[in-house]
């Protein structure tokens, strides 16, 4: 049996490795739990492994707000101290500080 642990935890800010963009973890998949075609539609050579952990971010760039489902291998902590501005953190979120969001409500 694979035991796999998460790195970032809900609430937490983070940032893509590669890419100019950073949300907050508001779920997190033990393994790759998204569709075939969205895993196939990623280049064969940047293409992360299934078998880790894939976090579920609100995630912003300069243009816009999304949500985003990333690779632990392709996320770092965001240091930075700054918010993020998604508009759905109301939803799920309470105060920032420290690097992560309170989680207003216990989800399943």
């Amino acid at each position: 049996m694979h035991t796999t642990h998460a790195k970032y935890h809900i609430g937490q800010v983070v940032r893509h490795r590669n890419h100019p963009f950073r949300g907050v973890v508001f779920d997190v998949d033990a393994i790759f739990s998204n569709s075939q075609e969205w895993y196939d539609a990623i280049p064969e050579e940047s293409r992360p492994s299934k078998d880790q952990p894939y976090y579920h971010l609100l995630a912003e760039n300069d243009e816009s707000y999304y949500v985003a489902y990333v690779s632990e291998q392709n996320l770092v902590a965001d240091f930075s101290g700054e918010p993020v501005s998604h508009p759905d953190l109301e939803d799920l979120f309470g105060e920032f500080g420290n690097g992560s969001y309170r989680l207003q409500f216990q989800l399943n």
